[in-house]
């Protein structure tokens, strides 16, 4: 029997994340990893190869777009929308910066580690998805957030500029010559900064890992934005009980496994399967796969009270910063950028710096033997990250 266009599209979305969850466990691709090396080490090849993929799929997003295969303009979450939430974008991405760092990954990390064996990133997953879970089912977000989210949003639209994609905030069109030309300007910007470092070219895992992220984004923008996933939006337009979540996307992490616990609590209503839980399911199994074939399996538990307690603190925050930003370093790091909105690239930033912090401040901690107190940590801390003046510092370097 024929598979029904949606079904085509979540099948094909599952495959390639099959595919997303084996290259990135043997390339070691991950972004925590990558700021970790860039901070800890001074390591750029990592971090390159991160960039790589979001050169990638601009670019084949550009070309998408070009060719008139696919729009990116009305996704799912809204990257491009002319509500603009700054706020947003900064205190969910710099959360989930934090919370990755304590949870030892990001979202993708934290399902290759499920596949690898670690049992402690199978608690991460459930942890961020009741919370991912509570912030879009349930009160909870517009609670604790709706209010002033709603109230420090800019309304792109009230000044003439129909998206915050780039392009439409600098004048001009997202089918114009200008956002042709920042997006190829950006993606052979980061392409030969790439090829420049050392690190990332002496090591074929950093390219391999980047292209392949890459270009499995891109392939969620086609499955689900291309003919396919166009029949599929049409078809299910005339439909009592609709699927969850058929709409234009890519690959995310942190709303998925709040969807995924959605779809535990009525396993036998397949309509619950969205294109994210799919997403989900294939990056494990490719982990698993390659995990195994490779005697690579392991089972990992927590080694302390401590260890569990910033799984769980990382966790929490991995689930309601992702929601908030609306997206991980997957999700807004390179699906979102792919789209040149601003937005992606605010979350970005912020996910990368609450990651710094929480890694320096954990080394000022090491260093001190945790006897220094977190005040006089983290003061340290932003004045080497020169956010503050050298004089209000109180510890002296490590």
């Amino acid at each position: 029997m024929a598979l029904e266009p949606q079904q085509q599209v979540l099948l094909y979305g599952f495959l390639a994340a099959v595919i997303l969850g084996a290259v990135a466990h043997k390339t070691n691709f991950c972004t925590m990893g990558a700021v970790s090396d860039w901070i800890n080490m001074g390591k750029k090849g990592r971090l390159w190869a991160w960039f790589t993929a979001i050169a990638v799929a601009l670019a084949g997003v550009l070309l998408l777009e070009g060719l008139g295969v696919a729009s990116v303009d009305s996704t799912l979450p809204p990257y491009r929308t002319a509500n603009f939430a700054w706020l947003r974008y900064i205190l969910g991405g710099v959360m989930f910066g934090i919370g990755m760092t304590l949870a030892g990954g990001c979202g993708n990390k934290t399902l290759l580690n499920i596949g690898g064996g670690n049992l402690k990133s199978l608690f991460v997953l459930g942890v961020a998805g009741l919370f991912a879970y509570l912030m879009t089912k349930t009160d909870f977000y517009a609670v604790l957030f709706h209010g002033w989210v709603s109230a420090t949003s800019v309304n792109l639209a009230d000044y003439g500029i129909s998206s915050q994609a780039i392009s439409d905030i600098l004048g001009g069109s997202r089918d114009g010559l200008l956002h042709y030309a920042i997006g190829t300007a950006l993606v052979l910007g980061i392409l030969v900064m790439a090829l420049r470092d050392k690190s990332f070219r002496s090591n074929w895992n950093h390219s391999l890992g980047g292209a392949t992220v890459g270009l499995v984004v891109l392939a969620g923008w086609y499955i689900t934005g291309g003919p396919l996933g166009q029949a599929a939006i049409e078809a299910v337009e005339w439909l009592d009980e609709k699927p969850v979540g058929v709409a234009v996307q890519s690959y995310t992490f942190i709303n998925p496994m709040g969807e995924s616990l959605y779809y535990l609590m009525s396993p036998g209503d397949l309509l619950r399967i969205s294109f994210g839980v799919a997403a989900l399911a294939g990056v494990i199994l490719g982990s698993l796969l390659y995990a195994v074939s490779t005697g690579r399996f392991k089972l990992v538990w927590f080694k302390s009270r401590s260890d569990f307690i910033n799984h769980l603190a990382g966790a929490v925050l991995m689930g309601i910063g992702g929601v908030l930003a609306m997206g991980c370093t997957i999700g807004q790091g390179i699906s979102g950028t792919s789209t040149l909105a601003l937005g992606s690239f605010l979350a970005l930033g912020s996910i990368i710096f609450g990651s710094v912090l929480t890694m320096k401040l954990q080394y000022y901690r090491m260093m001190y033997d945790e006897e220094a107190s977190f005040g006089a940590s983290l003061l340290s801390v932003l004045a080497d990250m020169h956010l503050l003046p050298s004089r209000m510092r109180r510890l002296d370097p490590p």
